[in-house]
């Protein structure tokens, strides 16, 4: 099976970066620690946007990526993120050769 990539746009309220990017870094190092599937995880932090965090990740397979959604890591994620209001957009995406 070919390796699925995800691209996350993740908006929320200008000030609050600095509180949502150690819970997003525990996430990213469970999702590397406990998902074998999991083979990427990186958080970009764009320069001229303070509401805005991307996370690109890259898992083995579909079954890897349905896997991580279904964590315990990811769990706690949205338990711990959900009172900040964000909005994520997702897009898959295939690697190119």
């Amino acid at each position: 099976m070919a390796k699925l990539a995800i691209f996350v746009e993740l908006k929320f309220a200008a000030g609050l970066r600095d509180q949502i990017l150690p819970l997003l870094s525990s996430h990213r190092a469970r999702c590397l620690r406990d998902e074998p599937g999991t083979l990427q995880f990186e958080i970009l932090i764009p320069h001229e946007d303070e509401t805005k965090l991307i996370v690109y990740e890259v898992y083995e397979n579909d079954a890897a990526f349905e896997l991580h959604r279904t964590s315990p890591s990811i769990t706690q994620w949205r338990a711990q993120s959900a009172h900040f209001a964000m909005k994520g957009d997702l897009t898959k995406c295939a690697l190119a050769a």
